[in-house]
C-alpha cells in the first residue's frame, strides 16, 4: 500500500492539472441525476485534500476546481429543468427513478428556496434537487443565489477535514512526511464501510432510493 501511494502521490506532484481536474469532474458528475447518486465525488475530494499540506497540490486550486464543478453541474441541471418544465421529471432517465424525484419534490415543497442549499450536503438528494427545482418552476435569480452560498460552504467543508487531519497527524502525532499514507487508506476504507453501511440499511427497508422502478409484467391474453 505504501508503495502504491507513494507512487500516486509523485505522479500527482508530476501532473497537479489532473489532480485538479479530477477533483472538477468529481464536484461536476455529483451533480449529474442518476449519476451524482452513485459517484463518490466527496470521497474523491476529501482524499486528495489529503494531499494540501505536503505541498502536491495547492489549497485555493482545490477550492476552486471544487467550487467550479458544483456551480456548473447544479447550474446546468436547473436550467434543463427550467427550460423542460416538469415533462423532465417523467422523462427519461429520471422516469427510473420515480421515487427519488418524488422524495425531490418533496423536499422541495417542504423546505422551499432552503431545500436548495440543504440538498448540497444530502445524497442522493443533491442530484435531484437542482433540476427539480428548475422543473417546479423556481426563479433563476433565486436558484443560483441560494446555490452559490451552499457550495461556497460546502467546498470548504469537504477539502478542510482531510487537510486539517493530516496537518495535526504531522505535527502532533509524529507522523511527518508520512500522514497521508495513513490518511488515504483511513478515507477509502471508511467510505467502503459507510457505502456497504447504507447499502444495507436499505435493502433491509425495501431497497436503495436509487434503484430503477420495477417495470410492469405483461399478462398475455
Amino acid at each position: 500500500m505504501t508503495d502504491l501511494l507513494n507512487s500516486l502521490i509523485a505522479f500527482v506532484s508530476a501532473h497537479a492539472w489532473l489532480a485538479y481536474l479530477t477533483l472538477f469532474l468529481a464536484a461536476l458528475l455529483e451533480a449529474v441525476p442518476v449519476v451524482g447518486s452513485v459517484i463518490p465525488g466527496s470521497t474523491v475530494i476529501l482524499a486528495l485534500s489529503a494531499l494540501v499540506p505536503g505541498g502536491e497540490l495547492e489549497l485555493w486550486p482545490v477550492l476552486a476546481a471544487a467550487i467550479a464543478g458544483a456551480l456548473l453541474g447544479d447550474g446546468t441541471a436547473f436550467w434543463i429543468g427550467h427550460r423542460s418544465q416538469r415533462e423532465i421529471l417523467s422523462s427519461w432517465p429520471l422516469s427510473n427513478y420515480p421515487r427519488v424525484v418524488a422524495q425531490s419534490e418533496a423536499f422541495f415543497h417542504r423546505w422551499g428556496m432552503l431545500a436548495v442549499f440543504f440538498a448540497r450536503f444530502v445524497p442522493p438528494i443533491r442530484a435531484f434537487v437542482p433540476i427539480t427545482a428548475g422543473a417546479l418552476g423556481m426563479p433563476p435569480l433565486r436558484f443560483y443565489a441560494v446555490n452559490i452560498a451552499a457550495i461556497l460552504l460546502w467546498a470548504p467543508a469537504h477539502v478542510l477535514p482531510g487537510m486539517l487531519a493530516v496537518s495535526a497527524l504531522e505535527q502532533y502525532g509524529g507522523l511527518s512526511g508520512t500522514a497521508k499514507h495513513y490518511w488515504m487508506p483511513l478515507v477509502i476504507g471508511g467510505a467502503l464501510i459507510l457505502a456497504l453501511a447504507v447499502w444495507t440499511i436499505r435493502r433491509r427497508h425495501g431497497g436503495s432510493a436509487i434503484e430503477p422502478a420495477a417495470k410492469p409484467v405483461r399478462k398475455n391474453p
